[in-house]
């Protein structure tokens, strides 16, 4: 009898079989033919094929064995073969998304049992909601709670927990048909959270197998391994046993694509200014929001729900690939909107009534010990997804906001307005005298805190202090605006270009409040919502069918091995890539004959370079972040040559501000910038600049500028200049040391020693001063690098639009463009040195920034 972990399988059916290798080459033949014969062999004998002495013994017992044989190798014959344990199992998964989203989940909540508890605990406190809802409501005696009837006890003056609760017989004898219903549905509910338990369990049972067969991690040393390092162990694993049949290796590109197929969607999306982010209510004016249940609706209409656009979660569906019914398409996706929004609509009072219980509950124990903790500020939804890069996980956008928290919080505190302040200190006056007041009656004599709400007013006027002490500002406080929004761009990546200069107004303070809104605001938002998505949805999202439609058609490619993905997700420069932020476009658009350039206005000529790229340099902003935390990715010649571009040009105007009378470009302009975010940084920035020029800094710079000559070391003049800039803007009192957020192991971005071609170590040469600096060297150069193309591309587009100017001036005839607007003020600094023959930078830390201007705050 056979056993059944045997399989038995012919040598045609194995050949026939679509899902197998296909056969070697005349190069390879031997070998391969050589391990399939040790592997037969093994399986035999019941060896390990992949130990030394266990393949020896097989290919020696299977050649004797063999060798009078006459039935040829190719015929029907049957062999069995025993299958390796844990390998197997793991050959052509359907669902790559789902079991790499998983893996990352599991890696992230930290292994099985933490998973487990949390959905066990989850389903209980659903269940505890309703049995306290209905315990409540039916359970409890309230007369003789609150003291307006007497206890039936033996003694009446002393009231008793039994005396409170009515007996449970007659609590479920006066349920009325409303509490039935109620707890109806709830129970279908419960049910359907029981089943979704089970299944999730079972899957993550699955997934913690993995880890230990495939990937030899044990839950116990789970926390031991960063997401970088479980990735390439992926990796491996793909090269082995082939996971993806359709690819023989695995990029970190393709699991990032899996995991984040629909949010890189998303976040397109936002950028092209198609998602309901933004509305009018009457009454009220316009809102800035992006709710949970929101988002979980918009996930549910374009992603998941049957009727979507995707018909499963890799593949769009075929009717997007024909170009004539898309107004048939956009009708369809107008319907399911209206379906869903009608549905929440009906559903809109069930949902409040839960929203509102889980937030008290959630809430009641924080505010209870720390009332002033809704006036903290959190990053919302809508800055979430405003400033999250294409492929960025969870993990690397929450240590990214978490590091800009300090600098957003601190800016917004900058503001106050000083009606309110006024108001706020009469009222904290007025609320610490009626306080002291009653807290000194009740010391004196304790029967005081017995009177009836005493305790209700002690609480009242608790939070008007709370919330008025908020209100007034920190004396002690400096006010640099400017300073402060540069180290949020930093280490956010992404601010609005008009916001340049425009740090210190109440606009880009109101602007910004909707990326870092109150705790308060964001859980006032989450309550309401359910009466608030419907409306949006059906008014302000249905509207966008056609848009959607043109944009799944056009901004979806194949990517073999992974399905339908985001085209912008690839971070094509070359396709995607937005001209403000290429380095190319300025050479070119000077290369290009003039004849060329006047044939169309100049501001149509960006035009279908507009409609395929993103705004804010999403494409090069999310490539370089994603080379940084990934550097072992194979990225394509397109990125390669705009990240050496890059490099090449900071390391070109590095070297000429060193050995050259003109000090301020871009590069020292972000260099100075970086040094003002701190004492870390500031030591990064005077490692860049302060150090040494070595030969291969040089001879880049002369292969970018061949027509200045020969460049030394640098000049007298020109090296006292540059340690005279260096003194007045990156002096040692630039603020106090920032206490950097430690995040655990397992949340860690990228890999722990950190890329080493980085433009950081391209400017310092190679400099072991940087590898020895407390800060991440990852983080300090994706921070510098954000600066620095902000810098590149605000000089792009003032060269672009100096070209319009003088183009339309030297138009005949009326102009149809806005006049110009008049050339700003000389600053002090510079009428004072019109007679010098360099320019010297002279604003200090506190008042200004090279990136954000020279207003003084």
């Amino acid at each position: 009898m056979s056993s059944p972990h045997i399989n038995y399988r012919s040598l045609a059916e194995e050949a026939a079989s679509p899902f197998l290798e296909q056969l070697p080459s005349a190069g390879q033949g031997p070998a391969k033919t050589q391990d399939a014969k040790a592997n037969a062999a093994a399986a035999h004998l019941d060896l390990d094929p992949h130990s030394e002495h266990g393949m020896e013994q097989a290919l020696e017992e299977h050649d004797t064995e063999h060798e009078g044989e006459d039935t040829p190798r190719n015929s029907g014959v049957m062999i069995h073969m025993v299958p390796e344990t844990g390998r197997a199992r793991w050959n052509h998964i359907e669902d790559l998304d789902s079991f790499f989203s998983r893996m990352y989940q599991y890696q992230q909540k930290h292994g099985f049992r933490v998973i487990v508890l949390d959905e066990m605990l989850q389903v209980l406190e659903f269940g505890f909601v309703v049995w306290l809802l209905a315990f409540v409501t039916h359970c409890v005696r309230f007369d003789v709670l609150f003291g307006d009837a007497l206890p039936g006890g033996d003694n009446p003056t002393k009231t008793t927990i039994s005396d409170v609760i009515i007996p449970t017989g007659e609590c479920v004898a006066s349920f009325g048909w409303i509490t039935y219903l109620v707890v109806f549905i709830a129970a279908i509910y419960l049910g359907i959270r029981l089943l979704k338990m089970v299944y999730h369990i079972t899957q993550y049972a699955d997934i913690r197998r993995f880890y230990q067969t495939a990937l030899h991690i044990e839950d116990t040393d789970l926390d031991n391994f960063t997401w970088h390092e479980v990735q390439q162990r992926i990796r491996r694993v793909q090269a082995e046993q082939h996971m993806c049949i359709d690819k023989e290796s695995l990029t970190e590109l393709d699991i990032y694509h899996r995991v984040l197929r629909f949010k890189n969607y998303l976040v397109a999306l936002m950028n092209k200014q198609l998602l309901p982010v933004r509305f009018h209510i009457p009454l009220y004016g316009e809102v800035v929001s992006l709710s949970r249940g929101m988002l979980f609706n918009i996930d549910f209409i374009l992603f998941r729900g049957p009727g979507s656009p995707f018909q499963n979660n890799w593949q769009l569906r075929d009717e997007f690939a024909v170009r004539s019914n898309q107004t048939e398409l956009a009708q369809r996706l107008s319907k399911l909107i209206l379906g869903v929004a009608l549905l929440n609509l009906l559903l809109a009072p069930l949902i409040f009534v839960w929203q509102l219980i889980y937030f008290s509950f959630s809430y009641a124990n924080i505010l209870r010990k720390e009332p002033s903790a809704l006036g903290l500020r959190t990053w919302s939804n809508y800055g979430r997804l405003y400033l999250r890069h294409f492929n960025e996980l969870d993990h690397e956008l929450d240590a990214r906001l978490n590091r800009a928290y300090d600098y957003a919080d601190r800016y917004l505190s900058s503001f106050s307005s000083p009606l309110a302040a006024v108001i706020a200190r009469n009222l904290l006056f007025i609320s610490g005298g009626l306080l002291l007041l009653i807290l000194g009656l009740g010391i004196y004599e304790e029967h005081v805190f017995q009177v009836e709400h005493v305790l209700t007013i002690i609480a009242v006027l608790t939070a008007v202090g709370v919330v008025s002490r908020t209100l007034i500002p920190d004396e002690n406080l400096i006010w640099c605006p400017e300073q402060l929004m540069t180290a949020i761009l930093a280490h956010v990546h992404y601010l609005p270009s008009e916001w340049r200069q425009q740090a210190h107004t109440a606009r880009v303070r109101q602007e910004f409040s909707n990326f870092f809104q109150f705790k308060a605001g964001y859980l006032l938002s989450e309550i309401f919502s359910p009466f608030i998505t419907p409306f949006v949805l059906i008014f302000v999202f249905r509207p966008k069918a056609i848009e959607l439609v043109r944009f799944f058609r056009t901004f979806t490619v194949s990517v073999r091995g992974v399905g339908n993905v985001c085209s912008f997700a690839q971070m094509d420069v070359r396709k995607h890539g937005n001209p403000d932020w290429q380095l190319a476009s300025e050479l070119e658009e000077m290369t290009r004959p003039a004849a060329q350039q006047q044939q169309q206005p100049p501001q149509q000529q960006q035009e279908p370079q507009q409609q395929t790229s993103l705004a804010g340099g999403k494409t090069e902003m999310s490539l370089v972040r994603f080379t940084l935390n990934n550097p072992e990715w194979q990225m394509p010649k397109e990125a390669k040559q705009f990240l050496r571009g890059v490099r090449e040009h900071a390391v070109g105007e590095l070297v000429q501000a060193k050995t050259s009378l003109v000090q301020e470009n871009p590069l020292t302009n972000s260099l100075i910038s970086f040094g003002t975010m701190g004492a870390e940084y500031c030591s990064i920035a005077n490692s860049v600049l302060t150090a040494q020029l070595t030969p291969q800094q040089l001879e880049i710079s002369q292969s970018l500028r061949p027509q200045q000559g020969p460049v030394s070391g640098g000049f007298p003049v020109a090296a006292s200049d540059f340690r005279q800039m260096l003194q007045q803007n990156l002096s040692a009192s630039v603020g106090p040391l920032d206490s950097m957020r430690r995040l655990r192991l397992s949340r860690a971005e990228g890999r722990l020693e950190g890329p080493s071609d980085t433009l950081l170590y391209g400017l310092c040469g190679l400099e072991p001063r940087v590898g020895r600096s407390p800060l991440n060297v990852g983080v300090a150069d994706m921070c510098l690098s954000a600066l620095y193309l902000h810098e590149l591309s605000q000089q792009r587009r003032q060269a672009r639009q100096s070209r319009i100017d003088e183009a339309e001036d030297e138009r005949p005839g009326p102009s149809h463009w806005p006049p110009r607007p008049p050339p700003a003020a000389p600053s002090s600094a510079a009428g004072s040195g019109s007679g010098s023959r360099h320019t010297v930078i002279t604003s200090k830390a506190a008042e200004s920034t090279p990136l954000l201007g020279s207003i003084r705050s």
